[in-house]
């Protein structure tokens, strides 16, 4: 497991208390963006209360499974893509567990629609622009 902590010492010194010395539990600082891209493409799933996480897993394919017990991106959840599993260890174990041993249900996460977009902004404004620029 992959932990980006949060630079707060608060967050700091509990996470590294009783995660520190764990060998399968790697902790680093907060990774740039591309960075943080580049390591969200290569995970299984995301486990985390970040709404920044819950938009961009979803574009590469990967499922999140949300801490809190509400979000405000509720389209994530709506579209299954998110999944709200609190904070209660139990559940979050749960729905990992279905993520890593069921390849169907990890199968059907992976395949859902992006509910932000489907990454062709960016050309559809160029389109626009160009189509504009002929027409003056």
């Amino acid at each position: 497991m992959l932990y980006p902590v949060h630079l707060n010492p608060q967050v700091q010194e509990p996470v590294k208390r009783l995660l520190g010395k764990n060998p399968r539990v790697a902790l680093i600082e907060p990774a740039a963006y591309e960075d943080f891209i580049w390591l969200l493409d290569r995970c299984t799933f995301a486990l985390s209360d970040s709404g920044g996480v819950q938009e961009e897993a979803p574009s590469l394919g990967k499922p999140v499974l949300v801490m809190r017990e509400t979000t405000e991106r509720p389209e994530g959840v709506t579209a299954g893509t998110c999944t709200l599993v609190g904070t209660e260890p139990d559940r979050i174990l749960r729905e990992a567990a279905a993520l890593l041993s069921d390849p169907r249900e990890y199968a059907r996460r992976t395949a859902l629609s992006n509910p932000y977009g489907d990454g062709q902004t960016a050309a559809r404004i160029r389109d626009i622009l160009e189509h504009s620029l002929r027409a003056s």
